[in-house]
C-alpha cells in the first residue's frame, strides 16, 4: 500500500515539474522558422506513384499556401530547410 501511494506522490511531483511546462513551449519552436516573404521553405514531399524515393521541393510561403499546404504545421514533420533565394544558401535566425 505504501509503495503505492509513493508512487502517486511520484506521479505528481513529476506533473508538476518544470520540465512537463516546458512541452507547450516546444510546441511552438516546431513552426517554421520565420524568414523573409521570397524565402524558399524546402519541405519533404510524399513520393509519387511508381517510387518510393521522397523528393524536396523548395517554394515561398505563398506558394506552398496555393498549394493548401500549411508551412506552420507541417514543418515539424517535413521541414528541410529555408533558402535565401537570392544565394541559394540556408537562412540563419
Amino acid at each position: 500500500m505504501a509503495c503505492k501511494l509513493f508512487a502517486a506522490a511520484l506521479g505528481v511531483i513529476v506533473i508538476a515539474s518544470p520540465a512537463a511546462a516546458n512541452i507547450a513551449v516546444q510546441a511552438d519552436a516546431s513552426a517554421a522558422p520565420a524568414a523573409s516573404e521570397d524565402s524558399l521553405y524546402c519541405l519533404r514531399v510524399e513520393a509519387t506513384t511508381g517510387t518510393r524515393l521522397e523528393t524536396v521541393q523548395c517554394w515561398t510561403r505563398a506558394q506552398w499556401a496555393d498549394a493548401d499546404v500549411d508551412v506552420d504545421k507541417d514543418w515539424a514533420k517535413e521541414g528541410v530547410a529555408v533558402l535565401d533565394p537570392r544565394t541559394g544558401h540556408p537562412v540563419t535566425s
